[in-house]
């Protein structure tokens, strides 16, 4: 399996960045996991978005999936389209959180056509407890906090390659600690300058995260979710004390094959 990083910004999009995004890749089976703004943009740098098999959201707030209204956009009413037969069109899978539906109508709305989405993905929510097969590719669920309900996602092949955890946004918890226990490659949230003493505090600081990479005992951990604005140095250094090893930052184009 290969993972790029197509987008690693918080909230705000790093300078000429993008938010949430991860292009997977097993053979010819492509998913991504989560669409922030900035992310199709950055997509069609590294893969034809009609051959995009299935887009996996991991929680309903938009820095994670806005960018599902200009990709529908793009299946739908692209040039490339002309003449074709509306069957002819590739209509990816997009799997969901539970109640996802509502809320995707609503933004969709805002551009005068609540089924925009629906109309140009095969569309469904998903249960966190069950095992979504895509292609060779094997999807997992585990609720973590945050503010809204969100789930870590862990990847894995049937063609035996290794596993891949990808935290999603979410404080320090046992929940993913024991879901990503021995992951060959751990993308944990970094996005605080400082911690945040609100017991119900929804993101991590560099160190934070290096303690979650450390307990669950990551072959490899990458902090994401992390501005700009934050120095590297610092950061690196926060974070690998704690994991006990070499660390990295997520950057826009990064490959990771496991």
């Amino acid at each position: 399996m290969r993972l790029t990083v197509l987008g690693k910004s918080p909230a705000w999009q790093d300078a000429g960045g993008a938010c949430s995004g991860y292009l997977v890749e097993d053979g010819d089976t492509r998913a991504l996991i989560d669409c922030g703004n900035g992310v199709f943009a950055k997509l069609r740098l590294h893969a034809d978005y009609a051959r995009v098999d299935a887009v996996v959201i991991s929680h309903m707030h938009a820095d994670h999936f806005l960018d599902l209204i200009p990709f529908s956009y793009a299946l739908t009413v692209s040039p490339r389209w002309r003449g074709a037969p509306k069957a002819d069109r590739p209509r990816p899978r997009l799997l969901a959180p539970p109640g996802a539906r509502t809320t995707i109508r609503s933004v969709a709305d805002a551009w005068g056509s609540g089924d925009l989405v629906e109309s140009a993905f095969e569309f469904s929510e998903y249960d966190p407890d069950d095992t979504v097969p895509i292609g060779p590719l094997r999807f997992r669920f585990c609720e973590v906090p945050h503010f809204t309900r969100t789930y870590a996602v862990e990847v894995t092949s049937v063609n035996g390659s290794g596993r891949i955890t990808y935290g999603a946004d979410c404080r320090s918890s046992r929940e993913l600690i024991e879901f990503a226990r021995d992951t060959d490659l751990l993308l944990v949230e970094a996005t605080l300058a400082a911690p945040d003493p609100d017991p119900g505090a929804g993101h991590m600081t560099p160190a934070e995260a290096g303690e979650q990479g450390r307990r669950a005992g990551a072959g490899r951990l990458v902090l994401t979710h992390i501005s700009d604005e934050l120095d590297p140095d610092w950061a690196l250094s926060e974070g690998s004390t704690p994991f006990g090893g070499a660390l990295e930052i997520a950057h826009e184009g990064a490959v990771y094959t496991v």
